[in-house]
């Protein structure tokens, strides 16, 4: 099956707004094809991307940033009952709340009926479980009765998630963000391709809609292409160059019918100040040019492409995340009036 985005314009997640109302307001006003739901970090620090997705998991403590695990007494019988929900794929008891994602409540509420397409996110079991941390600040990934229990965890938050998208929409685009991908092969992750490969995928399997990832830098993108997604999703501004190092791997991926979220709009305020409509369309073009020279059709690659910001959008101040809104509609636009 050959995905038809049509360069639709969408967020990876983060936004600044504070007023969960106002955030989906914009992004309803702005993302009419794709809409996602607003991460809100800086409304509280239970949006943190990290933090968001730790409810409901054995003995969690935060404190400020950080996220530990602590042993209780009931420890071990709390991580069972994540395993036989995971066997029963039980879900329900997995939800987010809206203390912990009021964009995403207020996003489902204000749906007047069914909308074409939602976008959801939610962190990988790599980022969360080097992130989540043991009694000795060690990531529970490095523990694995811990590592597998994430894997199956974040499995189930997917699948509530996209139930739950799935009240409001006909159908949904869920993205698992890995941010930690940047350091594979690095001293930072110690750990084999192989294990990184079965958590993802395991997560992946409680999404049986469109499934993406989310890397925001340089990584190992042979790993991440030959994983069961249908979108891969990059800082194609910064970091073009990273994923054309395995341009095989990626002529490969499109040619099955798959798409790429392309991160065409910077989220930096200076470097914003500096491109236009024009620029980023031409940025964008020469990120699609050496697939064409491999024989995939321009018009394939418009059907197979979303048009996103770099990374989330949550450093920004609100007048800056309007100008990317305006750039990601124009480029959208652009392509679109060009190859539809």
């Amino acid at each position: 099956m050959q995905l038809n985005f049509n360069c639709a314009p969408t967020l990876i997640g983060s936004v600044p707004y504070t007023d969960p109302a106002e955030a989906c307001a914009t992004i309803s006003k702005h993302l009419k094809d794709l809409p996602a739901w607003p991460q809100l970090p800086r409304r509280v620090n239970l949006e943190n991307l990290y933090i968001q997705y730790s409810e409901g998991f054995p003995g969690i403590e935060i404190e400020n940033e950080k996220i530990r695990v602590e042993k209780g007494a009931d420890f071990d019988n709390e991580l069972e009952k994540i395993y036989t929900d995971a066997h029963e794929d039980k879900s329900d008891r997995y939800a987010v709340s809206k203390e912990y994602a009021a964009g995403l409540h207020s996003f489902a509420s204000g749906q007047k009926s069914k909308i074409p397409l939602a976008k959801g996110q939610l962190i990988g079991p790599v980022s969360w479980g080097l992130c989540v941390t043991d009694h000795s600040g060690k990531g529970i990934i490095y523990d694995d009765a811990l590592a597998d229990a994430t894997g199956k965890f974040l499995r189930l938050k997917a699948a509530w998630q996209e139930a739950f998208l799935g009240s409001i929409a006909r159908q949904t685009v869920i993205f698992i963000d890995e941010p930690y991908l940047t350091s594979l092969g690095s001293a930072f992750i110690a750990l084999p391709n192989e294990q990184i490969s079965q958590l993802i995928s395991e997560v992946l399997t409680g999404i049986s809609g469109i499934k993406g990832i989310h890397c925001c830098g340089s990584t190992d993108w042979s790993l991440l292409l030959n994983l069961p997604v249908d979108i891969i999703s990059f800082d194609a501004y910064n970091y073009l160059d990273s994923i054309l190092c395995y341009q095989e791997d990626l002529c490969s991926f499109v040619k099955k019918g798959r798409a790429v979220a392309w991160g065409i709009v910077p989220n930096d305020e200076d470097v914003l100040r500096k491109e236009s409509v024009a620029t980023l369309y031409d940025r964008f073009c020469d990120a699609l040019a050496p697939l064409t020279r491999e024989g995939i059709p321009i018009r394939d690659l418009v059907r197979q492409s979303i048009i996103t910001p770099t990374c989330g959008l949550a450093s920004l101040s609100p007048d800056a995340v309007e100008q990317v809104f305006e750039l990601l509609n124009g480029v959208s636009g652009r392509i679109r009036r060009k190859y539809s």
